[in-house]
């Protein structure tokens, strides 16, 4: 079994949106008698529950901390979930349990196992805001294209749909800084915390189909509702610079931008835009060269340095993660 003894200081389950890390994460958490660290931006935020295909507590085998931390629209960062991650990974490690974390957004991965210092800024301010309303305003596109205008070599580095991203590239310009050329100071990580990493992936075909019925079982869900009583409590333009997947389509129907029945396939379009780099491992190189990252199959995945984990899964696609039984269908194996 894999343990701190062992060498290893975490585990780290990730792959694009709809890939099933929510159910290995969990499963192998409970094997470990462990606890799952979520890594997802969107989840941290109370009150978005369907739309971000968070895991309820009665679905879950193992703890599933890094949830629910605050409410939307409150200012959260990289470097503060580097802070509350390093907390958990402390305590699990020193309770002897091999911490799994779970994601999702690759920064806060990063913060947490690697060194990783963080500039002041990194909280939102009235620029950070100003940028979200222009990329509203403009779109993913055209602010990418601002970006290349202004800093051609950090555009090439961020793809155009990270909106997040290509808005902090945009604020260290503005600072004087380049995101590019910081980000090439962590081109090879030093680790703070050893971890095996899992990547997870299925065919384009497969994917795509998951994400469809995710998104189906979502509306199923409430996920209308779920962003009308966000919209109720004043978050709608919150939720909206957030650029959150599945709610700001929501938002655009309330609003008259689209209709509501266009709503789901909006959503469906946007999560293929964001997986789908991530199923071509787009800018990972460097990272499985130096973290050990594996990418393999969901069908056999098995750890090359110890091969104490080998899940199976089914050939065929089955529904997608995090909700209900039917996301129980498949079969884990350990040696």
């Amino acid at each position: 079994m894999v343990s701190p003894r062992a060498g290893l200081s975490a585990v780290a389950i990730v792959g694009p949106t709809a890939v099933g890390k929510s159910d290995v994460a969990d499963r192998l958490a409970a094997r470990l008698s462990s606890e799952v660290l979520s890594c997802d931006a969107m989840q941290i935020y109370r009150g978005m529950d369907i739309g971000t295909a968070k895991m309820m507590p009665e679905e879950c085998s193992a703890p599933l901390l890094l949830i629910d931390i605050v409410d939307p629209g409150v200012a959260y960062s990289a470097a503060l979930y580097q802070s509350d991650a390093r907390a958990h990974v402390e305590r699990l490690l020193g309770e002897q349990r091999l911490p799994v974390f779970c994601g999702g957004t690759g920064l806060y991965l990063k913060a947490a196992l690697d060194e990783m210092d963080f500039p002041s800024g990194e909280l939102e301010d009235e620029r950070r805001v100003g940028y979200q309303e222009l990329a509203e305003r403009i779109g993913e596109e055209a602010l990418h294209a601002l970006l290349a205008e202004r800093d051609p070599e950090s555009a090439a580095v961020i793809h155009p749909h990270n909106v997040r991203r290509v808005i902090r590239a945009l604020e260290m310009h503005d600072d004087g800084v380049s995101y590019a050329q910081q980000k090439s100071k962590f081109s090879v990580p030093r680790e703070r915390y050893h971890a095996l990493w899992f990547g997870l992936t299925r065919s384009r075909e497969v994917l795509y189909e998951r994400i469809n019925l995710r998104v189906d079982l979502m509306f199923e869900q409430g996920l209308v509702d779920e962003v009308r009583g966000l919209m109720d409590q004043g978050l709608g333009d919150a939720l909206t610079s957030m650029q959150a997947i599945g709610y700001k389509e929501i938002i655009d129907a309330f609003n008259g931008v689209i209709s509501m029945d266009e709503a789901p396939d909006a959503n469906s379009s946007r999560c293929v835009r964001v997986a789908m780099p991530n199923v071509s491992f787009r800018g990972l190189s460097a990272m499985t060269v130096s973290c050990g990252l594996i990418w393999t199959s969901l069908r056999s995945m098995r750890s090359l340095r110890t091969s104490c984990i080998v899940l199976r899964l089914p050939n065929g696609p089955f529904p997608p993660c995090s909700h209900g039984t039917r996301a129980r269908a498949c079969h884990i194996s350990w040696c």
